[in-house]
């Protein structure tokens, strides 16, 4: 029985939800790399352009 209690810690119908603090979180991770690679290669990226 005390294994049934741990795994039925949310109600029912919060069973399928994502919780919206990972997806910010995933989303502000990639905005992250993408500064952080075009900081870094800023001057590789601009002399494709040129």
């Amino acid at each position: 029985m005390s294994e049934n209690d741990k795994e039925e810690l949310r109600p029912s119908k919060m069973r399928g939800v994502a919780f919206p603090k990972a997806k910010y979180g995933v989303i502000l991770a990639v905005i992250l790399i993408i500064v952080v690679n075009l900081f870094y290669y800023k001057e590789t990226i601009f002399s494709f352009l040129k």
